[in-house]
């Protein structure tokens, strides 16, 4: 048993495809109204201000890190933004590992350590998720960018018992 990690992931808040086309269509939109609006002056900076500020936190998004998810022999270990809590699920305790669709819907907001209907959620980006069930039946849906290697990663953690 040692610390050494067999599978780590950083997801970042900003890095969703849906969500970044959102903001750049946004931000197009006040560049739009910039450009056509020739008769009001400060209607005219103010969409260019709002279209610049909207690009500008675009790239901010791009490298705030949303949650770290880590597997070890004996945990997963998820750890969020800022002043959220560590989360760390037993792999004991764990009954069944799946992979599969993280959710029907196109837009999917970023959640942390989000409690509904039994599930316990973690995303920020991905079409994929992993799916643990525990021993008491609760549910952890934990998204992810690979989510190949993250489900491997958790198959060797619990061949090892």
């Amino acid at each position: 048993m040692t610390d050494q990690p067999l599978f780590q992931e950083k997801q970042y808040l900003g890095r969703d495809m849906t969500w970044i086309s959102v903001r750049l269509i946004l931000a197009l939109f006040c560049f739009v109204a910039y450009y056509i609006n020739w008769e009001h002056l400060i209607s005219r900076q103010l969409f260019f201000i709002v279209g610049v500020l909207i690009l500008l936190v675009s790239i901010i998004m791009l490298y705030m890190i949303s949650y770290r998810t880590k597997v070890t022999d004996t945990h997963v270990i998820l750890s969020g933004l800022w002043t959220t809590s560590l989360v760390k699920i037993d792999l004991n305790s764990i009954t069944k590992v799946e992979k599969k669709k993280y959710s029907n819907f196109f837009f999917n907001n970023p959640v942390y350590n989000l409690h509904k209907n039994g599930k316990i959620r973690f995303y920020s980006g991905g079409k994929e998720a992993i799916w643990l069930t525990d021993k008491d039946g609760l549910v952890y849906v934990i998204g992810s960018q690979h989510p190949d290697q993250f489900f491997q990663a958790l198959q060797l953690a619990k061949g090892k018992k």
